[in-house]
């Protein structure tokens, strides 16, 4: 089993002026992130615009990263999508050109019932001989996974993981009830990282990670040795920072941060998403200079 450390980033992908996909900008950045305290890559996630990437693009991303950054560094790879048989194949892909794990996210807009949640999954785990990690996000997909069908997945040897982004409290305690440590519960809110790990998280895929990778890391590092005043310190510390990297749609407000603190050239983002107004952009400048 991989050891994807306590803090994984789910990272944007860098655009130039033609919107193309920057390679260059993705190896500056894959390397920033890693320096400053992420333990795991997530490549063409939700936040990388996984919609909006090409099977081809996506094949090249992971590739290219696998080489740019230290063997150590497990890169997870987002293959999920509401056909099986394209996430299979994607999957399969993916694994080639040098994934070590996959983000596979609950089938959206067709709405599949548990039956077809747990069929779904294990077709694809069935498929790779690397790690799965669940991605459970009921607000973006429509569906949402039951405890009792997390526990029946937890018994297939390869998925070892679920991102949750439910925003549900109650649910990962139902979730933690029903596989114990058979599987690592992480956050998927970063306002809810300090919560998620009190009810036996292990961790987040964060996207404030991009911004305060270091402080995040701190925390969590605190957090293991059981010093729960000073990790809440520096919860309430970025706390705004984690709500204003979504004052408009994902990943826009954290790609304009990066801009703002010259880690990447420019902020652009791929249709249906849009650049950030004047007054978006001037709040995450306030916030950015508080912390």
């Amino acid at each position: 089993m991989l050891n994807f450390g306590n803090l994984m980033t789910a990272m944007v992908t860098t655009f130039n002026e033609n919107l193309e996909v920057d390679y260059n900008q993705l190896e500056v950045l894959s390397n920033y992130l890693v320096e400053n305290g992420t333990t795991t890559l997530v490549l063409c996630g939700t936040t990388g615009e996984s919609p909006t990437l090409t099977k081809d693009e996506k094949i090249n991303i992971v590739r290219h990263v696998r080489e740019s950054i230290s063997k150590n560094i497990p890169i997870v790879a987002g293959t999920g999508s509401y056909s099986t048989k394209e996430s299979i194949e994607l999957s399969i892909q993916a694994e080639k050109a040098g994934a070590n794990a996959l983000l596979v996210v609950n089938p959206y807009y067709n709405k599949p019932n548990q039956k077809g949640l747990y069929e779904h999954f294990k077709a694809i785990a069935e498929s790779v001989s690397i790690e799965i990690v669940l991605y459970n996000h009921p607000g973006r997909t429509g569906v949402c996974i039951d405890p009792e069908t997390l526990q029946k997945l937890s018994e297939i040897k390869n998925i070892t993981c679920i991102k949750d982004s439910s925003g549900n409290l109650d649910l990962i305690s139902q979730y933690k009830l029903a596989v114990g440590d058979n599987l690592k519960i992480y956050s998927g809110d970063d306002s809810l990282n300090l919560p998620i790990y009190s009810l036996g998280g292990v961790g987040a895929v964060s996207v404030a990670s991009h911004i305060a990778g270091k402080d995040i890391s701190k925390m969590f590092n605190l957090l293991e040795n059981n010093n729960f005043k000073e990790a809440q310190k520096i919860h309430y510390k970025l706390f705004n920072l984690f709500k204003i990297l979504f004052c408009a749609p994902s990943p826009a407000p954290t790609k304009y941060a990066l801009y703002y603190k010259g880690i990447i050239k420019n902020p652009l983002v791929r249709l249906p998403i849009t650049s950030l107004n004047e007054n978006e952009k001037i709040k995450i400048e306030e916030v950015i200079k508080n912390i």
